[in-house]
């Protein structure tokens, strides 16, 4: 790092996400109004687990974000 920086390591703290590498993720940006309903990953992750098990099984690989 350049000097200018001045990056103080005492202020340094862990990355509290590195621990999650093991796993494949995708980080998506919620609406504002969503993400006051589904606040936790385990929330959107359970709500989107019941839609894709309501979906009739030629449905689920058709859809696509655009």
């Amino acid at each position: 790092m350049r000097r200018e920086y001045k990056f103080d390591y005492d202020k340094a703290k862990p990355n509290r996400f590195a621990g999650r590498t093991d796993q494949q993720r995708t980080v998506v940006i919620l609406d504002p109004d969503i993400a006051e309903v589904f606040n936790t990953p385990e929330s959107v992750n359970n709500i989107l687990r019941a839609l894709i098990a309501a979906m009739p099984q030629g449905q689920r690989r058709k859809i696509s974000g655009k």
